[in-house]
């Protein structure tokens, strides 16, 4: 808890029906009894306060992804005033959100923002954050009930309060994600929002092998999938090109394999607090990190770290380009086993979320029935740590294993191999190459990325259909979406920012947002919002000419007597 409760009596909650003060009727102040002197006057105040402001610069109904139920109120929009508290149920992760929330809100606005915690949260001129037994929302649903007299999150868990904050912050101003105060009103557009989420993974992968990205840079990233209610990401950790992450038992994987990358330059790899630092920040966005150990292809800088593990046991010199499909640890030796349990039961230690990625595409040159054999054995590994298995389709033929879910990346909506997995246990993560590939360029003339699957625009992005996308494969069986970005061509952050954004949100609300709110005109609108945000965190974006922008994104001035310069708010704060 950032500050003490007050010692003051609990207001009462302007929200509840049963409360004697309507805040869409200001003459139903004299009527509240029971409020302190101090408490009506401030009641009065804001209400005034409100007659005189203009309509909120959002509407209710321009959040991304789009809610399941938005119920506008154009005469109970709040103007969140300089005195505001955030109060949160009295529970540890609840508590964690409400400082986030003031965390995101406090640099613009430059309001203090005290967090305090309660048994039975009320607005009371400010905003609640609510942890409720409410089945209906499920295991990441909220409420969001904006009127005059505050503004009100409920939720079943902590993760919904989360999605329920990103919303929130969506509904204020452009000018909120500013690193430092703005003169500006804060006026959230009044009515109500139900929101749950269509699937259960909404995740998009970050490939740190081919080029490596240090801690802060995924930082970042993680924030990025935050903000669009996003809840897994795939750190794709091992490449020909370079291996990532440090491992006790084998140490020159990382010491040795990790030391290079395309292009020849440097490479690194994340310690184990690395790691844990950024399992846990994810975590507390309510995301799940899947690492991925690429086998039995895509390991050249494991050969290169040790040569016992190569067919001729002759280590190769380290890879610097972009091919794939001729690396392959021995699928005969013992030795390798040894080497995948190790590797894989060390991630699994520092990894507390359900699932580990095995890769398993491109082993070109391995035999059909000797790769069968080699997932199959890699798959018992993981269910004897506790872990399920996750990989590229390629694994499909496999026998299935409990839990077994396939990362689908093809072109083509008819795959008999995975419609057949299907059929026998696998459940599917939808990637595919031609919608939801990141690294593919937005028009031939995009300066970086590849366009082997096609050019994705935003709308090739946003416009399929998970559910119905592949050949004989039921609804049912699909967990989710994910969107790959693989990055040969991306060597920065900036870069990383370019190619996420605006396709992310596309991905994001195919993952979140009901079928029935599926509309490109709509979402191009509502997206068209989100340039001027971007533009004040200070995130790199592709101005699709698809999207409406606006000409040129208006942030006010910063706030007289603060700095004119500041760095950006980035994942190192």
């Amino acid at each position: 808890m950032s500050s003490p409760a007050s010692t003051a009596p609990e207001p009462l909650d302007p929200l509840d029906p049963a409360h004697p003060l309507d805040p869409g009727r200001p003459g139903d102040a004299v009527v509240a009894s029971g409020r302190t002197a101090g408490e009506l006057a401030g009641a009065a105040e804001r209400e005034a306060t409100a007659l005189l402001t203009p309509p909120a610069p959002v509407r209710l109904g321009d959040v991304v992804p789009a809610p399941e139920r938005v119920t506008p109120d154009g005469t109970a929009d709040h103007l969140l005033a300089a005195d505001a508290v955030i109060r949160v149920s009295a529970d540890p992760a609840a508590l964690a959100v409400a400082e986030q929330l003031a965390a995101l809100l406090r640099p613009a606005t430059g309001y203090p923002l005290p967090v305090t915690d309660t048994a039975g949260p009320a607005p009371a001129g400010g905003i609640a954050l609510h942890l409720a037994g409410d089945t209906e929302l499920g295991a990441e649903g909220y409420r969001l009930d904006v009127t005059t007299g505050g503004v009100r999150i409920t939720a079943g868990t902590a993760a919904g309060l989360h999605h329920g904050v990103q919303t929130l912050r969506q509904l204020l101003p452009a000018a909120i994600e500013s690193a430092t105060p703005v003169a500006e009103r804060w006026v959230l557009p009044g009515g109500s929002i139900l929101d749950r989420p269509r699937y259960p993974h909404r995740g998009a992968m970050l490939d740190v092998a081919r080029h490596f990205f240090g801690v802060p840079d995924v930082l970042r990233v993680i924030d990025h999938l935050a903000r669009y209610k996003l809840n897994r990401l795939h750190l794709h950790l091992t490449d020909d090109q370079g291996w990532r992450i440090a491992v006790d038992s084998w140490p020159a994987l990382a010491t040795v394999g990790g030391a290079s990358e395309v292009g020849g330059g440097p490479g690194g790899h994340y310690t184990r607090d690395d790691y844990r630092r950024i399992v846990a920040y994810a975590a507390a966005r309510h995301i799940t990190v899947i690492p991925e150990i690429d086998l039995p292809g895509h390991t050249n800088a494991a050969l290169v770290a040790y040569a016992e593990l190569a067919p001729e046991r002759i280590a190769p010199p380290p890879y610097t380009g972009t091919e794939v499909g001729f690396s392959y640890v021995d699928p005969a030796s013992e030795r390798t086993y040894d080497f995948v349990a190790d590797v894989l039961g060390e991630l699994a230690a520092l990894t507390p979320g359900e699932w580990l990625h095995i890769g398993g595409d491109e082993a070109f040159k391995v035999p059909a029935q000797v790769y069968a054999s080699f997932v199959e054995r890699v798959q018992r590994i993981v269910a004897g740590l506790g872990k399920s298995v996750v990989g590229w389709h390629q694994i499909a033929p496999a026998a299935h294993a409990d839990g077994r879910l396939l990362q689908w990346w093809g072109t083509s909506g008819d795959d008999p191999a995975t419609a057949d997995a299907v059929r026998r246990g696998a459940r599917l993560i939808l990637s595919p190459g031609n919608h939801a590939y990141l690294d593919m360029k937005y028009a031939p003339e995009t300066p970086i990325g590849q366009d082997w699957a096609g050019l994705i625009d935003v709308r090739r992005a946003y416009d399929w259909n998970p559910a119905a996308h592949l050949t004989d494969v039921p609804a049912e069986a699909v967990l989710g979406v994910e969107a790959p970005l693989w990055t040969e061509s991306v060597t920065t952050l900036a870069e990383i920012e370019f190619m996420l954004f605006p396709r992310l949100p596309a991905i994001a609300e195919l993952g979140w947002s009901p079928r029935s709110t599926h509309d490109w005109d709509r979402f191009r609108e509502r997206l068209a919002g989100h340039g001027a945000r971007w533009t004040a965190a200070g995130i790199t974006f592709h101005r699709s000419p698809e999207v409406p922008w606006p000409a040129q994104p208006s942030i006010p001035a910063p706030r007289r007597g603060s700095p004119d310069h500041a760095p950006t708010r980035s994942a190192r704060d």
